[in-house]
């Protein structure tokens, strides 16, 4: 038993750091398409394009890792998870097809380009705001019979999971506008780090509301966060949030280029972590655990003797593409 809890355990944080580096990764490049209708048409628009089009498709190589992962590795959380969700799941795939034909049409239909614009910027939205509704859905609880779905098709439809939603929109454009700091010149560079500001403050607020939200939500989120002496640990989480917070527009006001996104991304780890306190060791908050809904621990191990060859090289090819496209993204046609 103890060592069927060990593998559940590597494998929560396996896919904890595919889906943090999913939300990370794709998550500035949907911000891009996000903020697209705030940016001038012509230079700007390629420009933004031009910055993400080297890494924008392997961004979405951690969303596999996370699907594919959670339904071998937590059969029973993904038979659970999906049927609650699945309109959502729905909308996020349709938005991300439609962003990526959008992504290469804009170049090869260039008399249409309006229109790829606008597939290309509706489409980070509608994946943008699934995923926050769905993070919310998840939170707010599902009605689970037995070892079932047995709610309805709206469940996840609820104040929260709106909250959660407009939340990550901000983010992730945060996320976007910070990217394009670095990575761009001239009138784009300054238009995302008014941007940034704006974004930084509405994606402040967000995390607030549904901070202060999420422990009315159940009496096990409350006293995960201000039982003693646990809140001795919690309470550095929302202190290291003003912290960074601080340091983030301190770094828009010096002119920094880098320093935006890296704060950013701070930012979502602190996020990150607030989440991971609120759910661990439940994938099915107050209702599943990772143990509850783990696959056998013949199917566990079979499966990281693979993922302890595969991972590796994933990061390392992901950090190469990086690494050679690390200068500032031109103005001329991707192709």
């Amino acid at each position: 038993m103890s060592y069927s809890l060990d593998l559940a355990t590597v494998w929560a944080c396996i896919l904890a750091f595919a889906i943090f580096a999913y939300v990370v990764m794709d998550g500035f490049d949907l911000g891009i398409g996000i903020l697209f209708p705030t940016l001038e048409v012509g230079d700007e628009r390629d420009q933004a394009m031009n910055s993400i089009a080297p890494v924008w498709d392997g961004n979405e190589t951690w969303l596999v890792l996370g699907g594919g992962g959670l339904m071998a590795a937590f059969p029973l959380a993904y038979a659970v998870i999906l049927p609650a969700t699945y309109p959502l799941v729905i909308a996020m795939v349709l938005g991300l097809i439609f962003r990526g034909v959008a992504f290469e049409f804009r170049w090869r239909d260039p008399d249409h380009r309006a229109f790829w614009d606008i597939a290309f910027s509706l489409g980070s939205i509608v994946a943008t705001l699934a995923q926050g509704i769905m993070l919310g859905a998840v939170l707010q609880g599902i009605h689970i019979d037995g070892r079932a779905y047995a709610g309805g098709t709206l469940d996840w439809l609820t104040p929260f999971s709106m909250l959660t939603g407009l939340s990550l929109l901000a983010g992730y454009a945060l996320l976007g506008a910070s990217w394009l700091i670095g990575k761009s010149h001239g009138s784009l560079q300054e238009h995302a780090r008014k941007w940034a500001f704006r974004l930084g403050v509405l994606t402040l607020a967000g995390m607030a509301a549904v901070s202060i939200a999420t422990p009315f939500l159940a009496i096990d989120y409350w006293q995960r966060w201000f039982r003693m002496p646990g809140v001795l640990f919690t309470a550095q989480v929302p202190l290291a949030t003003l912290v960074v917070s601080g340091l983030f527009f301190w770094s828009l006001r010096k002119g920094r280029e880098r320093l935006p996104f890296l704060l950013t991304l701070l930012l979502f780890a602190l996020g990150f972590v607030g989440l991971g306190i609120s759910m661990f060791p439940y994938v099915v908050p107050r209702a599943l655990t990772i143990w509850d809904t783990a696959a056998p621990a013949g199917s566990q191990i079979f499966m990281l003797v693979g993922t302890v060859f595969i991972l590796p090289l994933i990061i390392s090819y992901t950090a190469w593409a990086y690494y050679v496209f690390r200068g500032k993204a031109a103005t001329e046609g991707y192709h």
